[in-house]
């Protein structure tokens, strides 16, 4: 990329001596820049071409500090996993990020595709730069943190469900498992420095953070419920069972509805790769 672009006057490319990861590489590069907005876009993603033009319409509210676009998965036909993640991608951003831009705090812009105002972003520098996790510098849960700093200054987030990027995700279980679980370390250490923000903001954002730290917690706790009622008495827990398949054909039935698209019905598979995958992960 540097040599096919270094003779536009457009890009100034910065290469840094080593890896020094995506935190550091983001203020290496702001640090240097100049223009009112940034944005933020991983190597593995493909904007579509009205992405700039739509979150920069919204960033033109000075009240808005940060605003992303919608994740598709550009591998989504590769595995049945990456159906899933795509399907996942879609009800992360189209149910619970369009939710909470509903109520003016988006609570992560997502990496991939996540425009920043400078100004503020100029603000967060030390604090962004500085974050420590047991007792070094956080290396994970960037895209996060810096949300909830954006909002701590004051600002809004939100969400652009126009503006589609089309990102590679992961096409192995491994894989996906380690993604999940630096996502639910920053979702968990994240949400604990973000909760005096929700004294100032509406009641649904409170419902939001505490559904989405107690449901799997709940939901850990059914699933060894079950187990122990089949340990001890060799009975299978039907009860447990019937509530959480219920639960998954509604939730899915719902998404089927609002996405018109008869695959969400599938994406009743994931919750067997939650229990039995995920759960344990995150534990």
């Amino acid at each position: 990329e540097q040599i096919v672009y270094a003779g536009d006057a457009r890009f100034e490319f910065i290469m840094l001596p080593r890896n020094v990861g995506k935190r550091k590489a983001q203020i290496a590069a702001i640090s240097r820049s100049s223009g009112d907005l940034i944005l933020n876009v991983d190597s593995d993603t493909t904007l579509a071409s009205d992405v700039v033009s739509k979150l920069s319409q919204k960033m033109r509210d000075p009240a808005v500090g940060a605003v992303m676009g919608q994740l598709v998965a550009s591998n989504q036909n590769d595995s049945w996993l990456t159906r899933l993640i795509d399907m996942e991608y879609w009800l992360a951003c189209n149910e619970e990020r369009a939710a909470q831009g509903r109520f003016g705090a988006v609570m992560c812009c997502c990496g991939p595709c996540a425009m920043y105002r400078r100004s503020a972003f100029v603000l967060l520098l030390d604090q962004y730069e500085t974050q420590l996790y047991r007792g070094k510098p956080s290396d994970f849960g960037e895209d996060r943190h810096l949300t909830i700093l954006m909002l701590s200054a004051g600002f809004r987030t939100e969400y652009v469900a126009s503006a589609i990027a089309a990102t590679v995700v992961p096409d192995g279980l491994a894989a996906y498992l380690r993604q999940q679980l630096r996502w639910a370390r920053s979702t968990f250490r994240d949400t604990l420095l973000g909760l005096h923000l929700l004294r100032g903001m509406n009641w649904y954002l409170t419902l939001d953070v505490v559904g989405q730290n107690a449901g799997p917690l709940l939901l850990a706790l059914s699933v060894l419920a079950g187990l122990a009622q089949f340990a001890l008495t060799g009975s299978l827990p039907w009860w447990t069972i019937g509530t959480i398949g219920s639960l998954t054909l509604i939730r899915c039935g719902v998404a089927a509805y609002r996405a018109r698209q008869l695959r969400f019905l599938g994406f009743s598979l994931h919750t067997l790769v939650n229990v039995f995958l995920l759960l344990p992960v995150k534990a």
